[in-house]
């Protein structure tokens, strides 16, 4: 009832002739699609298909030729306490300030509107984690009581609007009740990964100065228990920052953790004594949550995400590029901590009235490779969001699909979207054939928030789009590729991808106490736009491919070659499973290419063998422009948590240079045999 939810219109806009009850009907005819709706109302007296479904070339005209029309129109599936006043604010780019002079509260959109609605039994949350073999269900009308309780705790210990709460969780729904209590009183909460050690826990804490942390005495690993409270204790120790209060949640039926007299707290004695509370209206420029990330410095930076323009934009994308219809079940396999668990376990599933399932494990040892499918058959998953990392992992555990077949046939299973890195040719047509459905690339940041490119299957996209690519560019992005001219790339062309601003609602609107940086890191490059930082090219079809960081585009004698194009030329050979590519100083062509490959298992051939067959694989697709000769094997690559191979250390091992591993590193054990490997290949090379 898109009209009836601006709060400020509702009491004034009562049906006054037939014509305007018919409009009325249009806004509420299929919510499925709400862009759709509001064409057809606009549009009434004309009855063509095409009319009633805009395609997505019309949509995504629409988002950059009329912003605000095109997000006032979005804004309306949401309920305002105080409509805005203006849209868009861009008088003072590239800060710019979305809804100005709305108020919202994205917690009531999320859980209160919807048991409002009527839809208070329907499952909100499933909670399965078979590393401790558990599985608990939350209806919306449970989750509502849960966290309007514990927001009445937060409230108890002095948290107000603007206030900051940090979340040290690890994958349960205590998380994901601190985050919804947190905004519902208006407060900003930072929730920062939970495999973090005490020294960089503590940075966080000192850098976000937050009123209370909520913790929790541990996590739990397929082979280990992950000490939570301890590396609190150490990180507080170690900072002179002191929170008003620390929450500590002891999981049951695990080791509980002691509670530090006069700072400690128990969540469920706190919980026990508490009572609901309503929500706190929200001015819509004002922050929801801060996160922290690496990006390409390696040093902590922490976006801040705007609420209104967050909650609008990711109610939007759930039928509009992901196809899922209100009440259907949808998993995101990632980890709260990271952008895709915030904008896509949390926030967008539930403000569009899905189950979101929120899974504690591995895609493989928890307890087997089989548990990625167990879950979407077990649930009726209709879609899900997973990182090529764990696709790889699954089949190079059960490449013949043994495990996964047994909970065939799929029956719910729509479509399955990858994020987070490249996902390479093997793996995208390997999964395509174990899952039965499209598996479909997308692409976005941190910063963003959400997919700058994808397929939009609610918008129409074809579900086969052409290889390689990480879709077309979502409405509200308006995605160039330059060359360091600044003028645009023919199609085919590798360049940098920019954003013209200005950048839609939900992408961040600065850096957490740091403007400056806002302004120098993303935008004083090229004036006008943003700098994303990858590298790719726009195919003639209007896809775009991302293939690096601009930061790993190696220049060999002078021509720009991208490692992502070379990594996936490496991974034709039937015999790697996983490769990184890194340029390293050559006297003659300034660099040249080296490969690092992990070799697949049950592999007989040499080392040798299997070096020539890559190199054979780079020359056949890429050429011999890119003076690929050199790989070496080793036994796994170093990752972050988040999937990304950390390809600066490898090149800075390459060159003999010193380097710092990130703290997001998954296993730092791989880099003492990835030096045995380079040292026995002669890297260094001599100069």
């Amino acid at each position: 009832m898109a009209f009836c939810r601006i709060a400020t219109s509702w009491k004034h806009s009562m049906c006054t002739s037939a014509s305007e009850a018919i409009l009325r009907v249009q806004t509420i005819c299929s919510h499925r699609i709400p862009y759709a709706c509001s064409y057809r109302r606009r549009n009434i007296h004309q009855s063509s298909a095409q009319e009633c479904h805009p395609t997505y070339e019309q949509v995504f005209a629409s988002a950059i030729d009329s912003p605000q029309d095109f997000w006032a129109k979005a804004a309306e599936d949401l309920v305002w306490h105080k409509k805005w006043d203006n849209v868009l604010d861009n008088s003072r780019e590239p800060f710019t300030k979305w809804f100005v002079g709305g108020e919202m509260n994205t917690c009531y959109n999320a859980l209160d509107r919807h048991v409002e609605n009527g839809d208070g039994n329907h499952v909100a949350i499933i909670h399965d984690s078979p590393v401790t073999n558990t599985l608990k269900k939350y209806t919306y009308a449970e989750l509502l009581n849960e966290v309007s309780k514990f927001a009445s705790v937060l409230q108890s210990h002095g948290v107000k609007k603007g206030d900051c709460v940090l979340i040290y969780l690890p994958m349960i729904p205590q998380a994901l009740v601190s985050m919804l209590a947190t905004i519902r009183i208006g407060a900003i909460h930072s929730l920062v990964f939970g495999g973090f050690a005490a020294n960089e826990l503590g940075v966080r804490i000192k850098h976000a100065e937050p009123k209370v942390v909520i913790s929790a005495n541990c996590g739990v690993e397929p082979n280990r228990i992950v000490d939570y409270k301890p590396m609190l204790d150490n990180a507080l120790a170690n900072i002179d920052f002191k929170p008003d209060k620390c929450i500590i949640y002891n999981r049951p039926g695990l080791p509980p953790s002691p509670l530090v007299p006069g700072r400690d707290v128990c969540y469920d004695e706190e919980m026990a004594g508490a009572s609901p509370i309503d929500c706190v209206p929200v001015p819509a420029t004002d922050p929801s949550y801060i996160l922290y990330t690496s990006g390409t410095t390696g040093l902590p930076k922490a976006v801040v995400r705007p609420s209104a323009g967050h909650a609008v934009v990711l109610k939007w994308s759930m039928w509009n590029i992901y196809g899922l219809k209100p009440k259907e079940v949808w998993w995101a396999a990632s980890d709260l901590g990271w952008i895709v668990g915030h904008s896509y376990i949390a926030y967008a599933p539930l403000l569009n009235c899905n189950t979101t399932v929120l899974f504690e494990g591995k895609p493989v040892g928890t307890p087997d490779p089989g548990t990625f499918f167990r879950v979407l058959k077990e649930h009726d998953v209709s879609a899900m969001f997973v990182a090529p990392t764990a696709l790889r992992a699954i089949r190079r555990e059960d490449p013949k699909v043994e495990y996964g077949r047994k909970y065939f046939p799929l029956s719910k299973f729509q479509n399955m979207f990858v994020a987070g890195e490249h996902c390479d040719r093997e793996t995208m047509d390997w999964t395509k054939t174990a899952f039965g459905v499209p598996v479909l690339d997308n692409w976005w940041q941190t910063e963003t928030g959400w997919a700058i490119t994808a397929t939009n299957v609610g918008l129409g996209n074809r579900t086969n789009p052409p290889q390689g690519v990480t879709g077309k560019p979502v409405p509200g992005w308006n995605v160039k590729v330059l060359r360091p001219d600044n003028s645009e790339t023919d199609p085919m062309e590798l360049g940098q991808i920019v954003v013209k601003l200005p950048l839609p609602p939900g992408s961040f609107s600065t850096l957490w106490k740091n403007d400056v940086k806002f302004e120098e890191t993303y935008f004083k490059r090229i004036q006008g736009y943003y700098n994303t930082m990858d590298s790719g090219y726009r195919c003639e079809e209007g896809y775009i491919s991302v293939l690096t960081r601009t930061d790993d585009v190696i220049n060999v004698a002078g021509h720009r070659l991208s490692t992502g194009a070379l990594e996936e030329a490496i991974l034709e050979s039937d015999d790697v499973v996983e490769a990184a590519v890194v340029g390293v100083p050559d006297t003659l062509k300034g660099q040249i290419p080296l490969g690092l490959c992990v070799v697949k298992h049950g592999v007989k051939k040499s080392e040798a063998e299997v070096i020539q067959n890559v190199v054979d694989k780079v020359r056949q697709f890429i050429g011999p422009v890119a003076s690929f000769k050199q790989a070496v094997i080793v036994p796994k690559l170093p990752k972050t948590r988040a999937g990304k191979i950390a390809r600066n250390t490898l090149a800075a091992i390459a060159a003999g240079k010193p380097y710092k591993i990130p703290v997001t590193i998954e296993d730092d054990t791989v880099y003492p045999a990835i030096h045995k490997a380079l040292t026995e290949a002669g890297f260094p090379l001599k100069r």
